[in-house]
């Protein structure tokens, strides 16, 4: 029987960070400061991250439940990489992600545009997104 597949769609966060680009892509993509922001609300952590930043290069990171009850790697591989500016990659399921940095005076605009997945709605996936991304906006700007 034909099973119809749920089509993906674009979907697009951002945040406005109190900071200059150059320390935001540094938040953004160096291990040390993903694993103190990279997930959606406190009963989340990032107990580990790698990343390569470079096309071909790998990115990595582990989402857990601070209570051990799931977890799951987050995996991509970069497509395009211009430092300070934007980068693109392809989530190991092929779904495709750009992030970019744009000065905006003293702040930095972060915008997020990803390609949804079939089995949460795109407004959950949204507000997860975004989620993140205030988190990080918030680990930027605190220190």
């Amino acid at each position: 029987m034909y099973q119809e597949t749920k089509k993906s769609e674009k979907i697009t966060v951002v945040a406005v960070i109190a900071a200059g680009r150059k320390k935001v892509w540094q938040y953004y993509t160096e291990p040390r400061h993903i694993i103190q922001w990279n997930f959606a609300s406190p009963d989340w952590h990032c107990p580990r991250a790698r990343n390569e930043v470079c096309v071909g290069g790998r990115f990595y990171a582990r989402m857990e439940a601070r209570d051990g009850s799931f977890g799951f790697d987050y995996e991509a591989i970069y497509e395009e990489v211009q430092p300070e500016e934007f980068l693109s990659y392809a989530l190991t399921d092929g779904r495709q992600v750009r992030v970019s940095f744009e000065e905006a005076g003293d702040q930095t605009r972060v915008s997020i545009s990803f390609d949804s997945e079939p089995n949460n709605s795109a407004a959950m996936q949204r507000d997860g997104w975004q989620a993140i991304l205030n988190n990080f906006k918030k680990q930027v700007e605190a220190s």
